[in-house]
Parts: structure tokens; sequence; C-alpha cells
């Protein structure tokens, strides 16, 4: 059944290519007629007309990709995305043909494609990391004095200065190109039981320090609760208020519900943190025990 299905999709992949390649080529006017015809109208078959033209530029430019072992098919349908997006945002009164400004939406289309699924570590963030991965092989190879096995020593620096990027960008990524993605279930020797994940550290917490962690949290809330209650009941107004909301309220404000000024407001709280910060500190040095009625 896996071989029918990719029958069937080659023959779809090359019914559509022949389709494209007929297309019949638009003369300028008729282009910018279409184009204003969808801009303004939102005429369908403007739109439909535009872009069947076009999608011989799909075809083409997925022909370019290939080497990068993506289905042909999948990176014609991302051309297709681009290139509905180039016909959503093209100006036909500018001077430039719609296959020209089409060009550059269907290849950052592939190129966006090709960087999401080449590899599951993601290769480019940035606009120079993302010509530096289209573009190394290409002046690589183009440089004649290259070592075998890697872009080292003077062609690492002229292709940086090439695409203007660092050295240890090219040498980064010269390495990224050269090395397979390999499952971490693989195993470590040919006959090893043992796999890469087993070398894998495990960032969660072990039960004992869950529990610990639950213990120390429930003890901080509960000397923070005594700590307050030790305040005097305007102190404890102005903690919670200031210090224990998302939003606390401003000194101006708490200064005219207590009657006093901002400046007062701000002398009571500093006393009552620095009560607070006394309280906790004891609780920390000293053992529960001490604390324990009698």
């Amino acid at each position: 059944m896996a071989h029918l299905d990719d029958t069937d999709t080659q023959r779809a992949n090359t019914s559509f290519i022949r389709a494209a390649m007929r297309a019949p080529i638009l003369s300028r006017d008729h282009e910018v007629d279409l184009a204003r015809r969808w801009r303004d109208s939102r005429d369908e078959r403007a739109l439909h007309e535009l872009v069947t033209a076009y999608t011989r530029l799909v075809v083409s430019m997925a022909g370019r990709f290939r080497h990068y072992g993506l289905p042909t098919g999948d990176l014609i349908q991302e051309g297709n995305v681009g290139l509905m997006q180039a016909a959503e945002r093209f100006d036909c009164t500018r001077e430039v043909r719609f296959s020209t400004y089409a060009a550059w939406w269907i290849r950052s289309a592939m190129q966006d494609f090709v960087l999401r699924n080449w590899s599951i570590v993601r290769t480019g963030t940035t606009a120079a990391q993302k010509s530096l991965f289209f573009n190394l092989r290409r002046i690589r190879a183009q440089i004649a004095d290259i070592e075998t096995g890697g872009a080292a020593g003077e062609a690492s620096r002229r292709i940086a200065e090439t695409l203007k990027v660092s050295i240890s960008d090219v040498q980064a990524m010269e390495m990224r190109l050269a090395a397979a993605d390999q499952s971490l279930s693989a195993p470590l020797g040919e006959n090893g039981e043992d796999s890469w994940q087993d070398l894998l550290s495990d960032p969660r917490p072990d039960p004992e320090q869950v529990v610990i962690g639950m213990r120390d949290t429930a003890s901080r809330s509960r000397w923070l609760k005594e700590a307050l209650d030790a305040l005097s009941p305007r102190e404890r107004r102005i903690i919670c208020e200031r210090r224990l909301v998302d939003e606390g309220a401003t000194l101006e404000d708490l200064g005219r519900a207590l009657g006093v000024s901002k400046e007062r407001v701000r002398q009571l709280e500093n006393r009552a943190l620095g009560k607070l910060r006394n309280a906790m500190r004891l609780r920390v040095t000293a053992p529960d025990e001490l604390f324990v009625e009698a």
C-alpha cells in the first residue's frame, strides 16, 4: 500500500509540473491587469490565472532545493504558499514584473521549509546564518585552496568575509552540515545494550528533593504568617497591600487611607520589613523547637 501511495504522489507531482509548464506566459500589461483586478475587486478568476501562469517559477525553484533531501512535492507546496503571498502583496503600480517579485517570496518560503525540516536541530535563526547555510557549499567549491573535509584556515576566513559572518560561525555550520541526525535510541556499540539516551542526565529533581522542597516551602509560608501576625495592624496592612499582591497600592493611596503622609507610610513599611527580615532570619538560624510554646 505504501508503494502505491508513493506512486500516486509521484504521478500527481508529475501532472502538476506538466500543467505548470504548459501555462501561457503573460504579457506585462495583462499581468498588471490581473493583479489590479485581484487587488481592487478580489476577482478570484484573475488570481487563479495570475498564479497559474507563474507556477513554473515554483517548479523551477524546487529543483534548486532538491539536493537537501526533501520531497519535491513538499517543496512545491511550500513554494505555492510563497506564490500566493506574493500575489496578495504585489503592488501593480510599481515598475517591477510579478515574476521578479514572486521569485523572492517563493525562494523565501522554500528556504524556511528547508531550515525547519533539514535537521531536528535548529540550523539558522538570523539572516546571516541562513545565508551561510544556503551559500556555504557553493562558496566553498569556488575556493581553489579549500582543504579536503572542511572549510579551514584561509578558506574559512575568505568564506566568513564573503558572507559577513565570523570564522567560528563558518566552522560550526560546516560541522553541522557534515553530520547527520542520530537517534538517541541508537546503541553505543555494535553489541552494546546501552544507548545514547542512557548517558543523558535527568534534569528533574528526585523524589527526596521534591519532598524536601515541599517541606521547605510549607515551613517558609508558616514562618511568614507568624511574622506577619507579630506586626501591628497598620504595619501588617501596609505590607499586605504593598508587597503581597500583584499590583501593590501606592504610598500616596495608603497614606490617604491611613490618614498619614506617604513619607510616614514609607517609614512604617521599612520598619515592618525590618521586623520580617529579623523574624525570618531567626527562624532559619534557630531550630523549630525554640518556637514551640510551653
